[in-house]
């Protein structure tokens, strides 16, 4: 019987992104924590309110410039942070897919992914992010797990950076090693951080994510990605072909793709089929 388990590049088993939203200028300062530990993540924006002056929020242009050089993506947050599920469909939608043109205008590159403002949803504005081409869609619920999505269309954290279980979170989840004889059931598992930058200076606690930021990164057992990458990914995976009698699978993907297969580890780089021992 072939039995088959997805591993991060490198075949490493965690993972470790960052969500933070609304595009304040103390996204530099986050960034800065965040590359000085070798974290990644998403920064959600509302480019209705990105002035050609930077004020509380970054200007176009310096948006532009720490989002782009520091590798972080940028997703939808709605061009003016509507509070979806309480308004007409057609100006949800609106305010979904301006900010999404608009984004991808500035930054020159597709956006796929987005948070919630004020992490408002419900099925109707689901559906209207499928319309809008939106692929992964962040809400505001924790579940204090490490689990990967199920729906990433409602894509649950791990927690807010608030929680006062923070580092007792982060220390459960550096201690996660899976048992050498049961590698064949162990799923890769994910801490999902999310927030608002100017949380930390509102709340004169920057030292919450310094403290974050110094234990769980720069890990070699640790994959650093944004949203996207992980949701992509996951997505090659899940398109392996496998044969009838799963003796060989094709990976018809653009990404290379690690398993745990019948107990070795197995690479099926892009585009290539190999054969299953």
């Amino acid at each position: 019987m072939i039995r088959s388990q997805m591993r991060f590049p490198n075949f490493k088993e965690k993972a470790v992104t960052l969500s933070y939203d609304d595009g304040p200028h103390f996204d530099k300062r986050l960034i800065q924590i965040m590359q000085k530990h070798g974290l990644k993540g998403t920064f959600n924006l509302n480019s209705g309110f990105m002035p050609e002056v930077s004020d509380w929020h970054l200007s176009k242009a310096e948006a532009f410039e720490v989002y782009t050089s520091s590798g972080m993506e940028i997703a939808v947050h709605g061009q003016h942070h509507l509070s979806l599920a309480n308004v007409d469909s057609a100006v949800a939608a609106n305010d979904v897919l301006q900010d999404r043109i608009a984004l991808e205008k500035l930054f020159g590159c597709v956006v796929k992914g987005m948070a919630y403002a004020n992490g408002s949803y419900n099925d109707e504005v689901v559906d209207i992010l499928k319309a809008c081409g939106i692929e992964y869609a962040r809400t505001v619920i924790s579940t204090k797990q490490f689990e990967l999505p199920t729906d990433w269309l409602r894509l649950e954290a791990t927690c807010h950076h608030n929680n006062p279980q923070l580092m007792e979170l982060v220390k459960t989840f550096l201690d996660i090693k899976p048992d050498p004889i049961r590698l064949q059931k162990f799923t890769p598992k994910l801490f999902y951080l999310w927030g608002h930058s100017y949380e930390f200076d509102n709340d004169k606690n920057w030292e919450v994510i310094e403290k974050f930021a110094e234990a769980i990164g720069g890990r070699e057992d640790i994959w650093y990605a944004t949203n996207g990458e992980i949701y992509a990914y996951t997505k090659a995976f899940d398109s392996l072909r496998w044969s009838a009698d799963g003796s060989f699978v094709h990976n018809p993907s653009g990404m290379d793709v690690y398993l745990f297969v019948n107990k070795k580890e197995r690479l099926v780089k892009s585009g290539e089929r190999i054969k299953i021992d």
